[in-house]
């Protein structure tokens, strides 16, 4: 039995945000998103305490359904951007998007295809994103990136925030930590989505997902 006890990321997060409230100007955070659905309850909240810019780098994804979730990502954040006089202290969206590089994902997958989901080859899948968005959040001079996998069920916290914090530390910038699926933010990211009319997929992207998942 693990008597490991568990990190409350989620309170790590909102202690964060109390302090960035108080500050003078608004940190700016680079989040790593994977689809539109995932993404609209954490930018429901993230952008009441940061400048936000969703950066889309999802290599892991095969072309049809990476463009088909890129284009439900811009559609969404340009409806939340319209909306957002409506909504006090939110700030508008940005978004940036990676050279869309299936290679990476496929060399990072190597030796561990047949693992099952959540084990080695989702690891290896989330250092990689996370590292990438960790990169980009250096070199764009960011306070804080974080990632909208968290919101997942079927994603382990523990995991994504351990390999995002070592991504950050190694680029030199802030991991912000999440658990974006507590306090009912995975029901909803379920509500918006309705709201929104949002494509909610049934698999996690890659191919080796895909086919478990028929």
């Amino acid at each position: 039995m693990n008597n490991r006890s568990r990190e409350n990321y989620y309170r790590q997060m909102e202690e964060i945000t109390a302090r960035g409230d108080k500050a003078a100007k608004r940190p700016s955070l680079l989040l790593h998103a994977c689809c539109a659905p995932c993404s609209s309850a954490c930018l429901e909240y993230l952008r009441l305490h940061f400048d936000v810019t969703v950066y889309y780098y999802n290599p892991n994804i095969e072309e049809a359904e990476y463009q088909r979730r890129l284009a439900e990502e811009k559609r969404l954040i340009a409806e939340l951007n319209r909306e957002c006089g409506d909504v006090p202290g939110a700030s508008l969206i940005r978004t940036a998007e990676a050279p869309y590089d299936p290679d990476r994902f496929l060399e990072a997958a190597k030796g561990k295809e047949s693992c099952p989901e959540g084990g080695e080859r989702c690891l290896a899948c989330y250092a990689l994103r996370l590292g990438g968005a960790a990169k980009a959040a250096a070199d764009g001079g960011f306070d804080y990136v974080t990632t909208t996998l968290t919101i997942s069920p079927m994603k382990r916290a523990d995991d994504l925030n351990r390999i995002g914090r070592m991504a950050a530390e190694r680029e030199g910038v802030k991991w912000l930590p999440s658990d974006f699926k507590k306090k009912n933010g995975y029901k909803r990211s379920v509500e918006l989505s309705e709201k929104y009319s949002l494509y909610r997929q049934d698999y996690c992207g890659c191919v080796y997902s895909r086919n478990k998942a028929t």
